[in-house]
């Protein structure tokens, strides 16, 4: 009996998916599908935020497999070494289908066992599913690749969108293999991965994706342009953590926006979104052609720069006790939920890269332990932005001032209040800048600046001229 395996990764859903449907729709009579899922000991050297959400999806997703009886299989160790069990164990497979990885790790692993299963005569089909266009698919008219968003996003708008993807789930509830006694293996080690989940998430998986969906569809993406930036109002999608584990698809969320907001008035907030799911599409077309953006500046000029590094800093830092009040609501928010708001990411990496003069690394790689929507592309991406050291960054003598930040998109202090308790009783005229309170102040609002709230680890205004300076040097 022939067997058609699908191999699932960040793509942990049932519907508009590419690989599963190519394959469902290939399947003859008397082929299976079987469904697996590899646990590569790389990816859990060590257990995070990040880790949690990830495969407590991963868990949702198992359990709709199930109630579909069509049962997803486990292998667990080294690339090779875990799917020659596969091939041990299937005796005809018929094709093995994938939604391919275009950069960063999953594109190393991916090639290499493109490679390892032709040498063993499989026939392998990769589809290209986790974003609206690939990376090669837009080029300048002198060919090449955009290294800026604004004309990349003039092409991306002019090519056709990929349609959805409809699963036969009927079709894959009779074809659906069940060899569950052959992977024992790869079971325990998936049984003890869940074990080690303990977070209490609110919404995890593909249907709580679609209830999101259908939510933020509903208002708030009308006025998506304007309450994005305000981190005080639930005006965001919250979409990047369900495309990061493949809850849903960047095709489902483009067409769904489309039809919803079709002949409404105020689309500006609806077109305003949707360039933000371009912007996922280049930044991964950025790290395929700049494979090192994890580890190197993509501005060649700006590789040595003198980053300064303090460790009692950085733990500041990391643990909201800047003295700068949007800052350390932001990583608190961070910290305590996986998540933090966009404007608010601009925000935080600019302190530490500009303010606090620190390698963009350090905070990139921060961040990849805590957000459970972290993706490669779009978070070094993002770090380089805002340490002006990648493609179409911000100019370097654009020093986000943060005080003025806090100001301009929490005006209120609503955020701050909410994640740094010790300020909920500093008076508006203060929140901004609590130090500014007299000490009779301070003692009605029951904050001490210096104990309650650290006093501001540095002058702005200093640190903006040294970090201009800095990159002044490197030109």
């Amino acid at each position: 009996m022939a067997v058609r395996v699908v191999w699932f990764r960040k793509d942990l859903r049932l519907q508009d998916h590419t690989a599963l449907a190519q394959a469902v729709q290939d399947a003859e009579a008397d082929d299976r599908v079987l469904l697996f899922y590899h646990i590569h000991p790389d990816l859990i050297d060590t257990f995070t935020v990040r880790h949690d959400y990830y495969f407590q999806t991963l868990q949702s997703f198992v359990s709709d497999c199930e109630d579909l009886k069509a049962p997803v299989h486990f292998l667990y160790g080294e690339l090779e070494h875990a799917f020659q069990q596969l091939v041990n164990n299937e005796s005809s497979i018929k094709g093995f289908y994938f939604n391919y990885d275009e950069s960063g790790f999953g594109k190393k692993r991916d090639d290499q066992l493109v490679n390892w299963l032709h040498d063993k005569g499989i026939n392998v089909y990769k589809s290209l599913d986790h974003h609206i266009h690939s990376a090669g698919e837009i080029e300048k008219k002198d060919g090449g690749y955009y290294k800026v968003f604004t004309p990349y996003f003039k092409q991306w708008q002019k090519l056709d969108k990929p349609l959805r993807r409809k699963v036969d789930h009927q079709k894959l509830k009779q074809h659906a293999a069940d060899h569950q006694s052959s992977y024992k293996k790869g079971r325990n080690k998936y049984d003890s991965l869940m074990k080690q989940c303990q977070n209490d998430w609110d919404g995890i998986g593909e249907q709580a994706a679609l209830e999101r969906l259908d939510w933020f569809l509903d208002g708030a993406i009308y006025d998506y342009d304007h309450d994005r930036d305000f981190p005080a109002v639930d005006g965001t999608s919250l979409m990047s953590r369900y495309l990061r584990t493949g809850a849903i698809s960047p095709r489902t969320i483009y067409h769904r926006v489309l039809e919803e907001t079709a002949g409404k008035a105020g689309v500006k907030g609806a077109d305003t979104f949707i360039q933000e799911i371009a912007w996922r599409d280049f930044y991964n077309m950025i790290f395929h052609y700049y494979p090192n953006a994890a580890d190197e500046e993509m501005v060649e000029k700006y590789r040595e720069l003198p980053w300064e590094y303090d460790e009692d800093i950085l733990t500041c830092w990391k643990e909201g006790k800047t003295g700068f009040p949007l800052i350390d609501a932001a990583m608190r928010q961070l910290n305590t939920t996986g998540w933090m708001h966009n404007r608010l990411r601009m925000a935080v990496a600019s302190f530490l890269t500009k303010d606090l003069l620190m390698d963009w690394r350090l905070g990139e790689r921060y961040f990849s332990e805590r957000l459970v929507d972290y993706d490669p592309a779009s978070n070094i991406g993002g770090w380089q932005w805002a340490a002006s050291t990648g493609t179409d960054p911000v100019p370097y003598f654009r020093v986000f001032n943060p005080t003025r930040q806090s100001e301009r998109f929490d005006p209120h202090g609503r955020f701050i209040k909410e994640w740094v308790p010790e300020l909920e009783n500093v008076p508006k005229k203060y929140i901004h800048e609590p130090g500014k309170m007299s000490e009779e102040e301070q003692r009605e609002a029951g904050c001490r600046i210096g104990e309650d709230y650290p006093d501001p680890l540095i002058d702005h205004k200093v640190m903006r001229k040294q970090a201009i300076s800095m990159f002044k040097k490197e030109k």
